[in-house]
């Protein structure tokens, strides 16, 4: 019902940026909650940045807290997750994920719909 496709990841050098876009189908985008979620090699998934259906309220890991930045544009069904400062710590693959009332907004599995993911990878 709900598919999700993230663009923008790639190769950054540290001290730089990426905008990573993610392209909702539907006519009810602004009923989901909205989050981003990223997975380094080796590692779980974790917890990067959330924004209410509304973009009203925004929620944030403390790792990219005052560098990352998310947003959203219901017009364009499209979440996105602005990158700065980047860090080769910040190195892995990037997923959008979409659900209509999450339990507890910073837990993956609370999310319903995910996308494919995009690679960041940071160079030192």
């Amino acid at each position: 019902q709900v598919h999700l496709v993230e663009s923008g990841g790639g190769l950054v050098q540290t001290g730089g940026s990426l905008r990573l876009s993610c392209a909702a189908s539907g006519r009810t985008f602004s009923g989901y909650t909205m989050g981003w979620f990223r997975q380094a090699p080796g590692k779980d998934r974790e917890f990067v940045a959330a924004v209410s259906g509304s973009g009203s309220t925004t929620y944030y890991a403390d790792s990219v807290k005052g560098r990352f930045t998310i947003s959203r544009d219901n017009a364009k069904n499209t979440v996105y997750l602005q990158m700065n400062s980047l860090k080769p710590e910040d190195t892995a693959d990037y997923y959008c994920a979409a659900d209509i009332n999450p339990y507890y907004i910073y837990g993956e599995y609370y999310y319903r719909y995910w996308g494919q993911g995009t690679q960041v990878t940071v160079s030192s």
